[in-house]
């Protein structure tokens, strides 16, 4: 296909995703109310005729005149780019898929297939822990103190964890793929279970806000039973391939083995003698050549 009929596909695939995007976002924006309330839901908000004092609840607001505007521009775009995902990344594949090979589009089908369901997951388990998490960080305002949030505060929280959960919930695929293709092996990731399970709780304390050991445990736990799936998988595969293929795991620069055991040797065949001199080459001994002179071989 010349590269002016690529760009036009190209130009029609973009084409096709932004509608999608565009469609959706109009109508975020009409219910953009119910979209906020359903994002800070996670936020004790004070009931009426009570008023922040401590971390009792807070009060959720705007800051600034364009807060009202940009928050809900940014809340509609996000939602729009969001639902509307399907639809931009089937046309981002439609333009990549005629390029790839057979064995490619397998492993991306799969891929695609997995990542779904575990970011949903993570996302889903985010949302569950958000409550938690605010509380307790609302829990820390000195009594006297009013907490009063803003709300594009409140949202950007709430999505970036949403974003975290759920980019974490993809570790053990990226490790699955790792291995499908040959970059790591299962026994190497058994390895590194020890690293890995206090990296995992590590990253679980700091990334969720609380000080008791629930949200930490919430999000490592789950990460650490996909890992040692992600391994099992991994050894099974490694198997599988060695049965097909024993070098299969061999490195390109990784020497083979050698036989160095000593072989039969054939018996000796009689080679017969050249006549190399030129006096050999009248065939009689003794006899001079014709093409010397005064002792000297003369060949012209």
């Amino acid at each position: 296909m010349p590269l002016v009929e690529h760009l036009r596909e190209l130009r029609n695939r973009l084409a096709k995703g932004l509608l999608a995007v565009a469609a959706v976002t109009i109508v975020a924006l009409v219910y953009s109310e119910e979209l906020m309330q359903f994002l800070t839901k996670s936020v004790p908000t004070c009931a009426e005729g009570v008023t922040s004092d401590g971390g009792n609840c807070a009060i959720v607001s705007f800051n600034t005149l364009m807060a009202p505007f940009s928050t809900t521009i940014q809340l509609s775009l996000t939602a729009g780019l969001v639902v509307a995902s399907p639809v931009w990344l089937y046309q981002l594949w439609a333009f990549v898929a005629p390029g790839l090979h057979k064995s490619e589009k397998k492993y991306t089908y799969a891929f695609v297939g997995a990542a779904v369901p575990l970011f949903s997951a993570g996302a889903y388990l985010a949302y569950l822990i958000l409550p938690i998490s605010v509380k307790v960080l609302i829990s820390l305002t000195p009594a006297g103190s009013a907490n009063i949030l803003s709300l594009g505060d409140v949202l950007d929280f709430t999505l970036r964890m949403v974003l975290v959960f759920g980019l974490a919930f993809e570790l053990p695929l990226v490790l699955v793929m790792l291995n499908l293709t040959g970059v790591l092996t299962g026994r190497r990731m058994a390895g590194w279970w020890r690293g890995v399970i206090m990296g995992v709780f590590v990253f679980g304390a700091v990334i969720t806000p609380t000080t008791d050991p629930v949200g930490m445990i919430a999000l490592a736990g789950p990460i650490t039973v996909l890992y040692f799936g992600a391994v099992g998988f991994s050894l099974l595969n490694d198997r599988r391939r060695r049965r097909n293929d024993p070098d299969a795991e061999l490195d390109d620069d990784e020497a083979s083995v050698l036989d160095l055991g000593p072989a039969p040797v054939a018996a000796v065949e009689p080679v017969a003698a050249s006549r190399a001199l030129p006096e050999q080459a009248s065939g009689e001994p003794g006899a001079i050549s014709p093409h010397r002179a005064n002792g000297y071989d003369d060949i012209t």
